[in-house]
């Protein structure tokens, strides 16, 4: 068997993990911790560290049904928790170390995170882990209204026709 390369080009990587370079780079504007270094001349290169943080991504958005503020949340609840557990890779493929990354800076005032962690008191550890069990099922249950929403949506327009 080949051994595998340090680093991918970003079509290797988008190939690699079944997305489209543009959703990739989006992903990199919306999530701070996912930040790939880059070549010399300049190309996003990414390493089997980022490959787990993008497929965590990928699994918070496709799998479990957070939209991009609440996988944001989560993920920075985990990277605070100490890692990221590596998904499912390519066959072949060993799975990558979970990544340790420090949290993310402090967001500006004017956010709605930054605000909430602002006001909030100092919790418990067990009430943390209960935040983000809220959290990730809110998340869930507006993901699901979401759709709903849009379907009945669908549906007036195509009466109205």
């Amino acid at each position: 068997m080949a051994k595998e390369k340090l680093y991918y080009k970003i079509g290797e990587a988008c190939k690699m993990l079944d997305i489209q370079p543009y959703v990739l780079r989006y992903w990199e504007t919306e999530f701070p911790v996912l930040n790939p270094s880059k070549s010399k001349s300049g190309q996003r290169v990414y390493d089997e560290d980022d490959f787990a943080l993008i497929r965590r991504i990928k699994e918070l958005l496709y799998e479990e049904g957070f939209t991009i503020a609440g996988a944001k949340k989560k993920l920075e609840a985990e990277i605070e928790a100490g890692g990221i557990e590596a998904g499912e890779t390519p066959a072949g493929k060993p799975a990558p170390r979970p990544r340790r990354v420090a949290p993310p800076a402090a967001k500006p005032a004017g956010q709605s995170t930054a605000k909430a962690t602002a006001s909030a008191p100092e919790a418990a550890p067990s009430d943390t882990a209960a935040q983000a069990a809220q959290a990730e099922e809110l998340a869930r249950l507006r993901a699901g209204i979401d759709k709903a929403l849009a379907e009945a949506r669908e549906i007036l327009e195509y009466l109205q026709r």
